[in-house]
């Protein structure tokens, strides 16, 4: 081989891999912490404990309502917030690093919206305590709601937010 062709080689190796290589700007460190749902309820705005952290990002929508930064959902000082009926999932970033996620409580909302049974994600707690009715319909344990091999269950209308520790 001639020596243009090496170095056209070498340099088609180079900008190949400098290409495929992820690029930081498009890596997200820090968001790997708890899912925290929050939720905008009655079209309100509420807004949800994130600890120490600066950032968020929304992981799963669960409302009809749409859910979009700086508009229906954000962060200020006070944490983060959602509005007008944004219900969703989102992962915590950045800020101070909080106690380990075995002693950390966070705030779960779980809703059956159609009146039949739907499990909520809680990982593997089972200390788990209802702090806040948000539906007209009744939220009794081991009734409308309860705990299972499956997760946190509520039934029969049931919405509220949950404490899992």
């Amino acid at each position: 081989m001639t020596h243009i062709t090496k170095l056209f080689l070498v340099a088609t190796l180079f900008i190949a891999a400098a290409c495929a290589a992820p690029s930081a700007a498009n890596a997200q460190p820090g968001y790997g912490g708890p899912r925290i749902t929050c939720s905008s309820n009655d079209g309100r705005r509420n807004w949800c404990d994130i600890g120490g952290a600066r950032d968020a990002r929304l992981v799963r929508q669960i409302s009809g309502s749409a859910c979009v930064r700086d508009n229906t959902w954000g962060i200020d000082r006070r944490g983060l917030w959602v509005d007008r009926g944004c219900r969703a999932e989102f992962v915590a970033a950045g800020g101070r690093p909080g106690p380990p996620p075995s002693s950390q409580a966070r705030v779960v909302t779980c809703s059956s919206n159609d009146g039949h049974r739907n499990w909520c994600d809680v990982g593997p707690s089972r200390d788990i305590r209802l702090v806040r009715q948000i539906s007209g319909s009744a939220c009794v344990r081991d009734s409308t709601w309860g705990i299972d091999r499956r997760g946190l269950w509520v039934d029969r209308g049931c919405r509220a937010d949950f404490r899992v520790r």
